[in-house]
């Protein structure tokens, strides 16, 4: 991904393709890398790829909050020139994408949401009272995949480097609060944009049936299910995350 990589302004962001623009929005503990095999299918297909790094960690406190990203990332957009976008969020992201989704509606032409928060938040919350426990960081970033294999040992220490970190322990804890503040229940029926809902059948963290309850919610979307996945489609099932994304596309004319 480094040779998409760019820095512009108070923007940092991957980049590549060209068309439509797709707009990616990383989770909690997602770095840009987990949509690797999104962005190299779908620059190919006529979209153009931008996956901005969220200031997750770096805002300060009182701007780390649902509402102060969805504003970031329409900044982004507008920096950008882009008219229309999809915008696409796995977890955190997922609940910025429809945060933004509900505060400025104007740009967005389709959306898609995998494992999101807004809805369920134990997403975040009770994961982090043992900071010192390398073993119980690893069984919690395993619990994110349906195949434990997937959280690789470099990926376990980041986020038991991330956890071990006080400030950014601070703003995990607030933006956990932040998400259950932002609940989305009584927004998501008055959004009409065309939704796309990805979701693993065995995604620990946010359960199937919040996926359930997102498309009963969303006046206008399609739920497609993954077996044998959990929480980050992306990465766990991308041959398959990939297709039922292509899928919805051709069907919505996106």
């Amino acid at each position: 991904m480094e040779k998409n990589y760019k820095k512009e302004g108070k923007y940092s962001y991957y980049e590549a393709g060209e068309g439509t623009p797709i707009v990616i929005l990383h989770g909690l503990m997602g770095g840009l890398s987990n949509f690797d095999a999104v962005a190299s299918y779908f620059s190919e297909k006529g979209y153009k790829i931008v996956i901005p790094d969220l200031p997750i960690y770096t805002q300060n406190i009182l701007k780390t909050n649902v509402k102060s990203f969805a504003k970031y990332v329409k900044d982004f957009i507008t920096f950008k020139g882009f008219d229309n976008v999809i915008l696409l969020g796995n977890s955190l992201g997922g609940h910025i994408a429809l945060y933004h989704t509900k505060m400025y509606p104007e740009k967005v032409i389709g959306l898609v949401i995998t494992g999101s928060s807004g809805l369920y938040e134990s997403a975040m919350g009770d994961s982090y009272p043992k900071r010192g426990d390398y073993e119980y960081i690893k069984k919690k970033a395993e619990d994110v995949f349906y195949d434990p294999k997937v959280a690789t040992p470099e990926l376990i220490d980041e986020v038991y480097a991330s956890v071990n970190d006080r400030i950014k322990l601070i703003k995990t804890l607030t933006i956990a609060k932040s998400a259950i503040r932002h609940n989305m229940a009584k927004d998501l029926p008055n959004m009409k944009v065309p939704t796309c809902i990805i979701w693993g059948k065995n995604d620990k963290v946010t359960p199937p049936d919040v996926a359930e309850e997102f498309n009963k919610l969303l006046p206008n979307s399609s739920l497609y299910w993954i077996d044998k996945c959990g929480h980050a489609a992306m990465m766990e099932q991308p041959e398959e995350f990939n297709r039922l994304l292509e899928e919805w596309l051709t069907t919505t004319n996106l």
